[in-house]
């Protein structure tokens, strides 16, 4: 049964393959142009680095953070991966195709730039949060406006996707304010409503006032009392100055008594100021509460304006487009030269030890067996 021959045993069993000087040839020509290919034509590459704008880095986080606008608009997702996924997107490379005119300099179409653009584009990120864009062209100036226009279509559509953001939560903040405006109107009107009804401008000054009322009458009798006291020692019950005092002690008693009233249908009384002003003060409570709302809604209505201000600035351009002085070499070529370096070198050690039952084409049967180190066939004749 003949044995199964391998890919390089079947490149070796033809004709034109036994001689040295043939596979030399072939395999030196070859090799040579692929390093030739590797070199020539020159080839250059036109670089950038970028990094994500932290808005503290701006100078502007105490006012971000006053007016509301200091959160991300991409959320807790990573600044990096966000910038690496919209670089890599169909919106980025069609501005690029758009501000080079590449369908005029290259006669490609569309999607053949698209291709195109995805294969020379190379992005990756570095440590620190850094991104690197290269680009490899054998014409130095389209490499380096390639990456010029990437680096502003990337800047140009991370601001609009944050203007998005910003617009929607603009139309959101836009509602929440109008709602906390009525809010504010009406509890401001309810309020002004309830004091001119009870004739209260300020309600603490009216619980202060019957306050002071209770503890001047209170004052007044314990006055009274020393005056009784004293004038006792000196009249009888029936004098007239007697009568006096007693009289007025008991008519400010009853005063007392009345500012101390809890009815709240007593006028000037704890009762009453109690029941008018727990309404007003509710009221109160109500209008602080709107205003508060309308107040911190309109502190981020404010903010809005300043998102949009700076949402061009999402990435810092570390290093212009700049052309490497570095020598570039073509690696595709390369790789396929060191292959082929490898494959003649299998070949020649196939040809030296073959298999067992390997044809090897120019070889006679008793060359062949010379070279695996057998003796010569026996005469059975």
């Amino acid at each position: 049964m003949t044995p199964r021959h391998s890919a390089v045993g079947t490149l070796i069993g033809w004709s034109w393959f036994s001689r040295f000087r043939n596979r030399a040839l072939a395999f030196v020509a070859a090799i040579a142009i692929c390093l030739v290919l590797t070199v020539f034509p020159q080839r250059y590459e036109a670089e950038a680095l970028l990094a994500p704008t932290d808005p503290s880095s701006l100078g502007l986080s105490g006012t971000l953070g006053q007016l509301g606008a200091l959160g991300n608009v991409f959320g807790n997702q990573a600044a990096i991966e966000v910038a690496l996924r919209v670089a890599d997107s169909v919106e980025v490379r069609q501005f690029v195709i758009k501000d080079l005119h590449l369908e005029q300099r290259t006669n490609k179409t569309p999607l053949q730039l698209q291709r195109w653009l995805r294969r020379r584009i190379d992005i990756r990120s570095l440590r620190g949060g850094i991104v690197q864009v290269d680009v490899d062209n054998t014409d130095p100036q389209l490499a380096q406006d390639i990456v010029s226009s990437f680096v502003g279509s990337l800047q140009h559509r991370l601001g609009e996707i944050s203007r998005i953001q910003t617009s929607y939560k603009r139309d959101i903040l836009m509602k929440l304010v109008r709602e906390a405006s009525d809010g504010l109107v009406r509890t401001q009107a309810n309020y002004d409503s309830y004091r001119l009804q009870h004739q209260e401008a300020v309600p603490e000054l009216q619980t202060g006032s019957v306050a002071g009322r209770i503890a001047q009458l209170e004052s007044g009798i314990k006055g009274k009392a020393i005056a009784l006291s004293l004038a006792r020692q000196m009249y009888t019950d029936d004098n007239v100055i007697t009568k006096q005092i007693i009289a007025e002690t008991q008519a400010m008693q009853t005063q007392l008594a009345e500012a101390k009233a809890t009815n709240p249908q007593s006028t000037q009384s704890v009762g009453s100021v109690v029941a008018s002003t727990s309404k007003l003060f509710q009221l109160q409570r109500e209008l602080t509460l709107q205003r508060t709302l309308y107040d911190s809604y309109m502190r981020f209505l404010q903010g809005t304006a300043v998102e949009d201000l700076t949402s061009t600035a999402n990435m810092r351009v570390l290093e212009p487009p700049h052309i490497n002085p570095e020598r570039q070499y073509w690696f595709p070529a390369m790789a396929v030269a060191t292959a082929l370096v490898v494959l003649w070198a299998t070949i020649e050690f196939y040809r030296l030890r073959p298999p067992v039952g390997a044809p090897i084409a120019g070889a006679e049967p008793q060359v062949i067996r010379r070279e695996r180190g057998l003796p010569d066939e026996l005469d059975h004749g």
